[in-house]
C-alpha cells in the first residue's frame, strides 16, 4: 500500500510499504478514505517531539471502512464505515470506564511507533486498529468524512477544552490561537453560552473566520490585556482556553484570566519546564487543567453535534490533497501558506 512516512524531521515521504495485517482477535483493518494533517503531527514534522522510528506511517486523524476484522469483532465487521478518535481503547479498564480513554491502560497513539513498539498511523490507504469494537464507531454514509475527521479529534478535543475549563452560561471566554482546534472551542463556547468569546491570534483569515463563529476576533498585536480589561470590568475573562502549546501562550493567559479563572490547556506542551511559577497561580486562586482530550468518549456527541444545521466545519479544511502530495501539504500547513487551515488527505 501507499502510505506518508517518517523519514526525519523536515523529511516526510509517501512510498510503498508493507499491508497491515490482523494480529490480535479484536483487530481489524480499515481501508481509508481520507485523512487529515494535525497541529500536533508537526511537532514531529520539526522535530521537537523526538523517538519516532524511522519508516514510522504517520497520522492520527482518518475515516474510512472496515475490510477484515479478527474473529473476536462483533460491530466493527467488514463493511462497516467507521469514525475512529486519534488513539485507541480498551473500553473496560478503570480509565476507560470513566470516560478518560485516552489514558487507558492499553491506549496507543496512531502514528507513533518507537523501538519497534506502537501503532502505525492512518495516512495510508490501509491502517490497522486494535481494540476495534472499543475504538471505532459505526457511521452512515451521510456523515461526509471531513466531518467523521474533525469529530475523531479536533472538534472532540475544542470541545473537551471548553468542558475542561467549566464554561458557564454568561462567562467571558478567551481562545488562544485560532488553529483548527481553537476555532472548534470558539464554537463549543458559544454554544454553551459564553456572554463573550474574545479570539486572539495574529493570523488575519483565523481571525475571520473566528467571528463567523460568533467570536469577538482580537489581534495578538494589540493591546489585548487591555481589550480584555476593558470588556470584563478589569478583572479579565472566567476562562481560558490555551490552544497554542508555547510557553509565552501560557504566559498570556495567566495575565488574561480573573482571579478565581481556570486555564484550560488541550494542546501539546514540549517545553522542559512550565511556564508558570507556584506563585502566579496561587496569587490568582487558578485552577490549571491540562491533558489529552479522550476523544473516544466524546465522538457520538461531537458525530451528532456536527451533522447539525449551523454547526457543519467542513470549511477548516482549505486544502484538499492527493496522499502523494502529503509531503507538500505538511509544508504548506506548517508555513502558514496559501491561508492554509487544516490539509485534507483523500485516497487515490
Amino acid at each position: 500500500m501507499r502510505a506518508v512516512t517518517f523519514a526525519a524531521p523536515w523529511d516526510l515521504r509517501t512510498v510503498s510499504v508493507p499491508d497491515p495485517v490482523v494480529l490480535a482477535p479484536t483487530d481489524v483493518i480499515v481501508r481509508v478514505e481520507a485523512a487529515a494533517i494535525c497541529g500536533s503531527d508537526l511537532h514531529v514534522y520539526r522535530g521537537v517531539e523526538r523517538g519516532l522510528d524511522a519508516g514510522t506511517v504517520l497520522g492520527h486523524e482518518f475515516t474510512g471502512t472496515v475490510v477484515s476484522a479478527g474473529y473476536a469483532v462483533v460491530r466493527a465487521r467488514p463493511g462497516t464505515r467507521v469514525a475512529a478518535p486519534f488513539t485507541v481503547n480498551c473500553g473496560r479498564c478503570w480509565a476507560c470506564r470513566r470516560g478518560l480513554t485516552a489514558r487507558c491502560v492499553e491506549s496507543q497513539v496512531f502514528g507513533w511507533v518507537q523501538q519497534g513498539c506502537g501503532l502505525h498511523g492512518g495516512q495510508a490507504e490501509l491502517v490497522r486498529v486494535p481494540h476495534a469494537d472499543a475504538t471505532l464507531v459505526p457511521i452512515d454514509e451521510s456523515i461526509p468524512p471531513e466531518l467523521a475527521l474533525l469529530a475523531g479529534d479536533v472538534f472532540s478535543t475544542g470541545l473537551h477544552a471548553v468542558e475542561q475549563g467549566g464554561v458557564q452560561p454568561g462567562d467571558a471566554v478567551a481562545i488562544l490561537g485560532l488553529g483548527p482546534v481553537g476555532q472548534c472551542a470558539v464554537l463549543a463556547a458559544v454554544a454553551a453560552g459564553a456572554r463573550v468569546v474574545y479570539a486572539i491570534d495574529r493570523v488575519a483569515h483565523r481571525l475571520e473566520q473566528a467571528q463567523r463563529h460568533g467570536a469577538t476576533p482580537v489581534e495578538l498585536e494589540a493591546d489585548v490585556l487591555a481589550t480584555i480589561r476593558h470588556g470584563t470590568e478589569g478583572r479579565g475573562v472566567d476562562v481560558v482556553i490555551e490552544a497554542v502549546g508555547y510557553p509565552d501562550a501560557t504566559q498570556l493567559a495567566w495575565q488574561i484570566v480573573r482571579p478565581g479563572g481556570t486555564i484550560s490547556a488541550p494542546g501539546v506542551h514540549n517545553e522542559p519546564a512550565f511556564a508558570l511559577t507556584p506563585g502566579q497561580l496561587y496569587d490568582k486562586n487558578l485552577t490549571y487543567r491540562a491533558g489529552r482530550a479522550p476523544a473516544r468518549a466524546y465522538l457520538e456527541r461531537s458525530l451528532a453535534l456536527l451533522n447539525r444545521e449551523g454547526w457543519r466545519l467542513e470549511g477548516l479544511f482549505s486544502h484538499h490533497l492527493s496522499l502523494a502530495e502529503a509531503p507538500r501539504g505538511y509544508e504548506i500547513f506548517n508555513e502558514r501558506r496559501e491561508n492554509c487551515t487544516k490539509v485534507l488527505l483523500r485516497m487515490e
